[in-house]
């Protein structure tokens, strides 16, 4: 199973539509998909005591990172980076065993004019560290705001088959890295 994680917790969010195209153009192609949606956090999660006792409702996000096969997550550009979600939610995650090993792929979004390279380029520093093995064809959308069709589809064919070919791509490589 592939995890596809949208990377914010802001409502409403392009993140959350391109991860939803993402999670679309893996079952497509035959995988299985597991969409786990940061803006779904408990706020529990967000109280100082969880750093030594996790609570019972973040069980499931462990466990949805635990169990995949590989994980594709979808991130937007905050201010020249990611999220601090994201990261608080790597941290929550048990260390060593929730991403080690385990394949990684990432998809940057913005609307400025890099579709959050830099953003993406700090998450796989974080992910190397905790010994991911990380997937090397990145797609970046920028200026998603005009990406996005009215459907809410990628406009562009061009950028549509990059990132549907990363997408396949990223299915072999979680495969052949399970074999």
């Amino acid at each position: 199973m592939i995890l596809v994680i949208s990377g914010t917790n802001r409502p409403g969010s392009n993140t959350r539509i391109v991860a939803g195209l993402a999670v679309d153009g893996l079952r497509a192609i035959g995988e299985e998909v597991e969409l786990l949606d940061l803006a779904e956090l408990p706020p529990e999660i967000f109280d100082p005591s969880s750093y030594a006792a996790k609570p019972a409702a973040f069980d499931r996000f462990q466990r949805a990172v635990l169990d995949a096969d590989g994980i594709l997550t979808v991130i937007p550009e905050y201010n020249g980076g990611f999220p601090g979600v994201m990261k608080y939610f790597i941290d929550m995650l048990r260390f060593p065993d929730s991403l080690f090993e385990k394949p990684a792929a990432f998809i940057g979004l913005s609307d400025g004019a890099w579709g959050a390279l830099r953003g993406v380029e700090q998450l796989e520093m974080i992910f190397q560290y905790r010994n991911a093995h990380l997937y090397g064809r990145r797609v970046f959308i920028p200026r998603v705001s005009r990406a996005l069709d009215a459907g809410g589809g990628l406009a562009d064919p061009t950028l549509a088959k990059l990132f549907d070919e990363a997408l396949a791509g990223f299915a072999v490589f979680c495969r052949r890295l399970a074999g």
